[in-house]
Formats: C-alpha cells, sequence, structure tokens
C-alpha cells in the first residue's frame, strides 16, 4: 500500500550491482499506480529487462486469486511469490500452487486468544490455498463474496467449518490502534510463535508461519537457481517487505515507502505512481 510522503529521485550514484540475475518487486505501492494499474512505462522495462537475461519475480502479500492485475505481464518463468511468502504460484497456469509453507492451526489458534487478551476487539480472517473466510465483524473482502462468516477458532478447528485445506496467514485488524503500535504489541505477545508484518495504511497484521516471510521464500526460489543475493535487485515500500530489501544484494524503497523501509534499503527510487521500479531497471539495462 502507497503512503503520502514525498518522492524522492533516483540518482545517478545509486547502488546497482555489475550484472543483476534477478529483479524482486513488491505490487502495492511500489510496482502498481494507485489505481492498481501498471504503466506503459513499467510494462516495457519489465519485457526489457527479461529479453536481457534478467529474471523478474513479483513477491507480494496478495492472495493467488488477486494476481490478475499483473499476470498478463509474466514472461520466462511465470513463477509468483504470494501471501508474504507462503505460497509460490505459476500464473501461467492461472495461479497454480506449487508451494505452500502454511501456518500451524494450533500455532494461529495460540495467537488468536493472545491477541484477543492483548487487545480487546481484534477481530480475525483466515487466508486458505483455497480462499479466505473471516469473522462476522471483521471488514468484509467484496472481492471475496463466498466467503464463510464464523469466529477465527472455529474456522481453525476443522471441525467441518472450512475444508480443511492449509492456512497461509492469519489476518488480525483492530479498529483503533495504530498501525505500527498494533504490530510492535502483538509481536510482543506472539513474536516467538509466527511471523507478524503489515503492508495495509491501517491496523491489519499478516501472520505467517514462523520464519516465513517474502525473504525466506524468495532465497529458497533464488538457491533453486543458484542465484546468489548479491545478484538480486529488490523494490518494496512497506514493513512487509523488510526482511526482502535487507537479504537482497541491492535494494530500493519507493519514495512513498515506509520510514523504516526507506532507512533499510540500499537506495531509494520515486514513488510508484512516477514509475519508480521501472526508473531503475531503465538505468541497470542502461549500465549493462
Amino acid at each position: 500500500m502507497t503512503s503520502t510522503r514525498g518522492s524522492v529521485p533516483a540518482p545517478d550514484t545509486s547502488p546497482l550491482p555489475a550484472r543483476p540475475r534477478l529483479i524482486a518487486t513488491d505490487l502495492d505501492g511500489t510496482l502498481l499506480h494507485d489505481d492498481k494499474s501498471v504503466s506503459d512505462r513499467t510494462i516495457a522495462a519489465l519485457e526489457r529487462a527479461e529479453e536481457a537475461g534478467i529474471e523478474v519475480f513479483f513477491v507480494t502479500g496478495r492472495p493467488a486469486r488477486w494476481m490478475d492485475v499483473v499476470s498478463a505481464h509474466v514472461h520466462g518463468h511465470g513463477m509468483a511469490i504470494c501471501a508474504n511468502g507462503a505460497a509460490v504460484v505459476d500464473l501461467h497456469s492461472g495461479g497454480k500452487l506449487l508451494t505452500a509453507r502454511p501456518l500451524d492451526r494450533a500455532v494461529a489458534l495460540d495467537v488468536v486468544g493472545a491477541l484477543r487478551d492483548a487487545a480487546p476487539g481484534t477481530t480475525f480472517a483466515v487466508e486458505q490455498t483455497t480462499g479466505i473466510n473471516y469473522e462476522p465483524t471483521y471488514p468484509a473482502f467484496v472481492q471475496d463474496p463466498g466467503a464463510t462468516i464464523a469466529t477465527a477458532e472455529k474456522l481453525l478447528r476443522s471441525d467441518g467449518t472450512d475444508d480443511g485445506a492449509p492456512v497461509l496467514k492469519l489476518l488480525a485488524h483492530h479498529p483503533e490502534l495504530t498501525p505500527d503500535g498494533f504490530l510492535a504489541l502483538a509481536r510482543t505477545v506472539a513474536g516467538d510463535r509466527a511471523t507478524l508484518t503489515r503492508s495495509s495504511p491501517t491496523a491489519l497484521l499478516e501472520i505467517s508461519g514462523l520464519g516465513v516471510s517474502k525473504a525466506s521464500t524468495l532465497a529458497l526460489c533464488c538457491a533453486e537457481r543458484s542465484i546468489s543475493s548479491d545478484e538480486v535487485v529488490a523494490f518494496g515500500d512497506m514493513p512487509n517487505d523488510l526482511e526482502m530489501l535487507t537479504w537482497a544484494g541491492t535494494s530500493y524503497a519507493m519514495g512513498n515507502a515506509h520510514p523504516d523501509v526507506l532507512a533499510a534499503a540500499s537506495g531509494r527510487t520515486v514513488t510508484n505512481n512516477e514509475d519508480g521500479v521501472a526508473v531503475v531497471i531503465e538505468q541497470i539495462l542502461a549500465r549493462l
């Protein structure tokens, strides 16, 4: 998601590897404009990168079913990392699940209990490989009208209230706490059991299995291709991108990024609405 901070242009001295082999980019607030479109400039840059032999990975918190915004712009392998690293999917096959790194249901129930105690008023949604279900008072997903509505405890107990499909992540929403405050509190009470992060401008947390992140799944995918972190250029804007940006040899925070992302990345580009990813890709290609 994007924020309202001012943009900072990418200078000519931005850090760039001599010959990158892979570009890993977040989507919302990063590659996509605020209206969720992909600009012609960005489409052209992605295509030129692949033609130059640089693989492009979309690495996002989105589920596979919400990848239609970029599925037409995937070349080469067609793979994408979704749900903050909990799923690897093939966009050439309509989002077919290739790998899942699920959240254990018993652990998810423990986290639900801990957050209910620490932050009364928290409501939950359960993202599975088959779709999302959520509690009656959780903000409704207009893109998913067929969701099951029940308490998180019922949704997680595999007692006939769902299809028993693997849980990719748990979502926790609070109507009053600040986004960063809610994340800090949640990590204090449950950070030893799961990976907790956020990508929304609201107090909405994304909870995955312990050790599951964009970075850890990207590292596994790169290892399969004998690609080192030094050969990766990554882009992001929100806290769920932090591990990926610090793992990659070269990383860029968008001009609209969260302050923690701006501090962690090795470089900075312009905002998502100014095609900040395309700007850097063009610089990379010009230097090859």
